[in-house]
């Protein structure tokens, strides 16, 4: 019963948009070439599914994502937690981060260009850079915020560097990791369309430009639904993932 609950409460949302959607398109209140209608929009996904342009396209943007956001998790972590451990470390490099971080990965492109050429190159490196100071920022502050008393009463008892690490550090911020690895997907499935509108001949982001070149309103609106689908798949498998795994929260 409340996996029904859970389930109704997640498409009601959805249900009444598409009433809404589907009933002013009837009424003829939204330009179809702006708007087109619910079931314009589904034969156009019915024949990119067909075709298998589309199911080409979402692969090539899953994997891109998959790269860039795989080196920031591997590269962001284990920075902050040494960046929320050392206080040293951290006056070192907190200038430089701070001067980086509010810079918009979009701003990167050029250089990405540039740098890695046209390809999956700088959709990695855009991905990256999107995902990495949200996986790093929430990283740091999870382990500055540990228990102190936690690890005082670690020392008393003799536990070495890295038991405490291992025990008490990385447990205890283990939720706030996840909540920045959870945000950082978000922000790297938007850098990759991105990068793929400029960089790249293929992805989803390429799907959605080249269909509006072409004046396909339907297609770019596939484009945007399997964006936002994925998005929202992904984010739901990482919260489950958290309530199943982190228990002691």
């Amino acid at each position: 019963m409340n996996l029904l609950r859970r389930t109704l409460a997640v498409l009601a949302p959805f249900g009444l948009a598409l009433l809404v959607w589907a009933g002013l398109s009837a009424t003829g209140r939204i330009n179809a070439f702006i708007l087109p209608a619910p079931g314009a929009v589904l034969r156009a996904l019915i024949q990119g599914l067909c075709s298998g342009e589309l199911l080409s396209a979402t692969a090539l943007s899953l994997w891109r994502v998959g790269c860039g956001f795989g080196i920031s998790v591997v590269t962001a972590v284990p920075l902050g937690i040494a960046l929320g451990s050392s206080h040293r470390l951290r006056g070192l490099l907190d200038p430089l981060l701070k001067f980086v971080r509010p810079i918009p990965p979009i701003a990167w492109l050029p250089l990405a260009i540039l740098w890695f050429g046209i390809g999956n190159g700088p959709s990695y490196f855009l991905t990256m850079v999107a995902s990495f100071f949200p996986i790093l920022t929430s990283t740091m502050t999870g382990v500055e915020n540990v228990s102190q008393q936690h690890l005082a009463v670690a020392r008393c008892f003799g536990a070495t560097r890295a038991s405490i690490l291992w025990d008490i550090v990385i447990p205890s911020s283990l939720p706030m990791m996840i909540s920045g690895i959870r945000t950082g997907f978000g922000f790297a499935w938007m850098a990759v369309v991105a990068a793929e509108m400029i960089a790249t001949r293929s992805g989803l982001g390429y799907l959605i430009y080249t269909s509006q070149d072409l004046l396909r309103t339907d297609r770019v609106l596939v484009g945007m639904l399997v964006i936002g689908m994925i998005g929202l798949l992904v984010d739901t498998l990482i919260v489950h993932l958290k309530d199943r795994w982190i228990h002691w929260v």
